[in-house]
C-alpha cells in the first residue's frame, strides 16, 4: 500500500490519490514528452502509483510495465486487444483506466479527459484535465464511482481478479438492470471485445430508437 499525500491535499485528485490502493506494477516512470496537459498528468501519476484500484475496486487506473496485475496500459491501447472490434470508434482515445462495467475513462486528443460507453461507443467529456476527473468521480462515488455496487456485488459473488470487469448478460441499452444475477465477470479485453460488434449498430442511432442486436 502506498502512503499518498502530498501539500496539495485539498485538490480533488490528490483526494482520489489518498483513497488509491496500490501501485499494481513495479516503479516506473512513463513520460508522453508533453510539457502539460492531461497526457503530462496522467505520466506524473502512473509515476507516483504505477496502477490502483479505488473505490472497492470499482475503479481502476493501469498499471505500465511488463509486471504487475491487471492490464498493462500500453497494450490496453493496443489496436489489437480490443479497439479493433470498434471500427474506429475507439481510435482517438489513450484509455487510462475502467470502471467496474468496463466504462473507460480516456484522453481524447491529447486534450479533453472523457468517458467511453462500451455498449454505444459514445464519449461525455468530463473536463480538461484529471483533476477534472477526479472531482467528476468524487462528485458521486456511488453513480460515477460504482462504488455501492462494486463493494456489495464482490461481497456476494466473490471479488473479481485484476483483469476481470463485468459485463451485463442483458446489455444496458437492452434494458437490463443492476441485479447481480445480470452480471458474470470476463476478462477485461474480452468484456471489451463483446461489447464493440454492438457499439458499431448502435452507435449512430437516435436517442428512443428500437434497438435489435445482432452479435453476428
Amino acid at each position: 500500500m502506498t502512503d499518498n499525500t502530498s501539500d496539495e491535499a485539498g485538490s480533488a485528485l490528490e483526494q482520489l490519490l489518498g483513497r488509491a490502493r496500490g501501485p499494481m506494477g513495479p516503479s516506473a516512470e512513463l513520460d508522453f514528452g508533453v510539457g502539460e496537459g492531461p497526457l503530462a498528468e496522467l505520466g506524473a501519476m502512473i509515476s507516483r502509483i504505477n496502477g490502483f484500484f479505488v473505490f472497492n475496486a470499482g475503479i481502476q487506473v493501469f498499471r505500465v510495465g511488463e509486471e504487475g496485475y491487471g492490464a498493462d496500459l500500453l497494450t490496453w491501447n493496443s489496436e489489437n486487444t480490443w479497439k479493433d472490434t470498434y471500427d474506429g470508434l475507439a481510435d482517438d482515445l489513450f484509455c487510462f483506466g475502467q470502471d467496474i462495467f468496463g466504462r473507460q475513462f480516456a484522453i481524447e486528443g491529447g486534450e479533453e479527459v472523457v468517458l467511453f460507453d462500451p455498449e454505444t461507443a459514445r464519449v461525455t467529456t468530463l473536463g480538461d484535465s484529471l483533476e477534472d476527473w477526479a472531482a467528476w468521480l468524487l462528485s458521486d462515488e456511488d453513480v460515477n464511482g460504482a462504488a455501492s455496487f462494486a463493494y456489495a456485488y464482490q461481497k456476494e459473488k466473490g471479488a473479481l481478479d485484476a483483469g476481470e470487469r463485468l459485463v451485463p448478460l442483458t446489455f444496458f441499452i437492452a434494458g437490463g438492470g443492476y441485479d447481480f444475477d445480470n452480471f458474470v465477470a470476463r476478462d477485461a479485453a474480452l468484456a471489451m471485445r463483446i461489447r464493440g460488434p454492438i457499439a458499431q449498430q448502435v452507435h449512430d442511432l437516435p436517442e428512443g430508437a428500437t434497438v435489435r442486436i445482432s452479435a453476428g
